[in-house]
């Protein structure tokens, strides 16, 4: 009979382990929905094909991120009710979230199936990539649902012990949504929708399998009854908040720079930068991978007061995401033009301003890696101000200023270099809050 994990006396690392590569397999594999995406019309429509779905993607992590902040903001609660052994309480956790989260897409559906063109103007879009833009962003409203439960269910199903579950989900979502953009955009010639159309096809994948942990034998993620209320609702909004910030400030940035691009280079500028938010968001997958590794652990123990092994997976969580940020830096220094050509054929206008541009700006991924891990780490020890200070300060405040001043006094070397000033200003915040919180000031 196969060892029930039990996070509360199981060695650290062991556990750290066992859901690192699940973690990190589902984060990693979510980003290819956009990704594949990319890479798949960079080569079969071009530049502008990049740009328009750049301008897209600011939607897309509205929907994604509506669903994190309904899922890590009740798993969370919900691990830590069960490491008090209170499980019907954290049934009622998942219960609200699976609520909301279906009022969350009736909401999305009204504003954005009305108003998708004035949005797409406002995040960036010009007369060269509006049609591409409406035509990938409509497929995506009509899949808000998909988008949404995707990425609630697997926080739930990944803290609800079944971490190989929610890989598997992602997995064979994501895989289908690569195989179904060839088919769709080069053999069937169906353009922007065929690679939309494939990433929702690949989320409804991953949910179907998550679904099937519902029926587990192990499975405590049930709807009970009088399980919603707006108690737990503000506890769970409270504590995912940061979860939330994080996908939107994304795409607030990805709107600030498309913006601030066409301003100075053009739209060949919002395709280089297509590029790397699509690195970027890779970069992040895998940092959240490490991150949702080590967040079921921290809660359960956080929750039954076994703080050694809350600091020990911290740790060596933190390791773990500072070497993949100097790797993922390391190959930006070495095979700039390499990283380019595998999104679009380079012309030389491209490549003079990517080369410079990947070179810069992937030396943010140090830092970036590290705030991302302890932005998690502080909402899994019920610091949820932390974690939204962190959110706050990389994602909104300093990006958002610094995008918008710097171009002002450097030019385009300005906009590549606002996230390295901004990881690094953050990083520095972070130490002084682990600081303070483990002095107890």
């Amino acid at each position: 009979m196969k060892k029930q994990i039990d996070l509360l006396s199981d060695s650290t690392n062991s556990l750290f382990l066992r859901y690192l590569l699940p973690s990190i397999s589902a984060t990693l594999v979510t980003s290819i929905y956009i990704l594949a995406d990319t890479v798949m019309i960079g080569k079969g429509i071009g530049s502008n094909g990049i740009a328009a779905i750049n301008i897209v993607i600011p939607i897309f992590t509205i929907f994604f991120g509506l669903g994190l902040l309904f899922g890590v903001g009740g798993a969370v609660l919900m691990s830590m009710a069960f490491g008090e052994n209170k499980i019907e309480k954290g049934q009622k956790y998942f219960t609200t979230s699976v609520i909301t989260v279906t009022t969350m897409v009736l909401i999305c559906w009204i504003v954005f199936g009305f108003n998708l063109t004035k949005v797409l103007y406002i995040f960036g879009a010009t007369a060269n990539t509006i049609h591409l833009a409406q035509e990938y962003g409509i497929v995506l409203v009509y899949g808000v649902p998909i988008f949404m439960f995707s990425s609630m269910l697997q926080v739930y199903v990944r803290n609800d012990k079944a971490p190989n579950t929610a890989m598997l989900g992602v997995i064979c979502g994501g895989v289908s949504n690569v195989i179904l953009d060839y088919v769709f955009i080069f053999m069937l010639k169906m353009g922007m929708a065929g690679g939309a159309i494939a990433t929702v096809i690949g989320s409804s994948i991953t949910v179907l399998i998550l679904c099937t942990h519902f029926f587990s034998k192990a499975n405590n993620l049930k709807i009970v009854k009088n399980g919603f209320s707006f108690v737990n609702l503000r506890k769970i909004t409270t504590n995912g908040f940061a979860s939330f910030l994080v996908e939107i400030s994304s795409g607030v940035v990805v709107c600030l720079f498309n913006i601030q691009l066409v301003k100075y280079v053009g739209d060949v500028g919002v395709a280089v930068y297509g590029i790397i938010s699509n690195s970027s968001i890779v970069a992040m997958s895998l940092a959240n991978g490490v991150a949702q590794a080590a967040q079921p652990i921290i809660a359960t123990n956080f929750g039954a007061g076994k703080l050694n092994r809350v600091n020990k997976v911290c740790k060596t969580g933190v390791a773990v995401a500072l070497g993949i940020g100097i790797l993922l830096c390391i190959i930006g220094e070495a095979i700039p033009n390499t990283i380019t050509a595998a999104f679009v054929e380079p012309t030389p206008e491209i490549t003079s301003l990517s080369v410079m541009a990947i070179k810069i700006y992937f030396i943010s991924f140090i830092a970036m890696t590290v705030n991302i891990f302890f932005g998690n780490y502080f909402q899994s020890t019920m610091d949820p101000n932390y974690s939204l200070i962190i959110c706050i300060t990389r994602g909104l405040l300093l990006s958002s200023i610094l995008v918008l001043l710097l171009p002002k006094v450097m030019g385009v070397v300005g906009i590549w270099l606002v996230m390295p000033i901004v990881e690094f200003l953050t990083a520095l915040l972070v130490l002084f809050m682990k600081f303070r919180k483990r002095t107890g000031a």
